[in-house]
């Protein structure tokens, strides 16, 4: 039985990942964002453990962290949690770019940098959930698109950085998938959401879970997951 610290488990793709741990008898710490988040995440999982952290605020995670019971080891640190905000880059604001970079981007280096002693105890594995757009960049997603970008180089960094400590690191690239922030950026984008033209969060659980489940001694570095034509 593996220990999991998982973000964004309270809808969509984390919450598919923290439910198909769940079942498989593992031990789940979740991050929630303030106490009240805390208490839905631990009735939604029972016998989940959570962590009170607001990715949005990096630069106090170290302090909330500081007062919690942490786990001693940690097998998988998975980023799932995410915003988008979009937007042409001659029309957003700083704060629009700040928060976004936040929670996408700083708050997972410094969750990573908080536990990274618990990863090497364990040899564990760190999977940010990416995006398409941390890949490739188009018109209206310019903040987005930079937050991942960041994200896949903060991964690749990561990893070469831990590798000699038995850390794995995988990146996984979904495309749209259905979930609560893909109908999010269907309102923004002023178009019909229809869930079922777009992946699965199951599918997107699956490779990851299919990346946690490989042997020791080798690595899944980047896997890319996208809607079947």
């Amino acid at each position: 039985m593996g220990t999991h610290v998982i973000t964004g488990a309270g809808s969509g793709i984390g919450a598919e990942i923290a439910e198909r741990l769940r079942e498989r008898g593992e031990e789940l710490w979740l991050l929630a964002r303030d106490a009240g988040r805390a208490r839905e995440l631990a009735e939604r999982f029972p016998g989940a453990r959570t962590l009170v952290g607001d990715l949005a605020e990096p630069d106090r995670l170290s302090w909330a962290l500081s007062h919690q019971e942490l786990p001693e080891r940690v097998d998988s640190l998975l980023h799932v949690a995410g915003v988008v905000d979009l937007g042409k880059v001659g029309e957003l604001a700083p704060k629009v770019w700040n928060a976004t970079l936040a929670v996408n981007l700083v708050g997972p280096a410094e969750l990573t940098r908080l536990l990274l002693p618990q990863i090497r105890l364990a040899h564990g594995h760190v999977v940010f959930v990416n995006s398409g757009a941390g890949l490739n960049a188009n018109a209206d997603w310019g903040a987005y698109a930079a937050s991942k970008h960041g994200l896949k180089a903060l991964a690749d960094s990561l990893r070469a950085e831990e590798g000699g400590a038995g850390v794995r690191v995988t990146s996984v690239y979904p495309g749209r998938t259905a979930t609560p922030m893909q109908a999010k950026v269907h309102r923004q984008e002023g178009r019909e959401y229809d869930p079922a033209r777009w992946i699965p969060p199951s599918a997107v659980a699956t490779a990851v879970l299919t990346a946690l489940d490989l042997p020791a001694g080798s690595e899944i570095t980047d896997l890319r997951v996208r809607p079947s034509a």
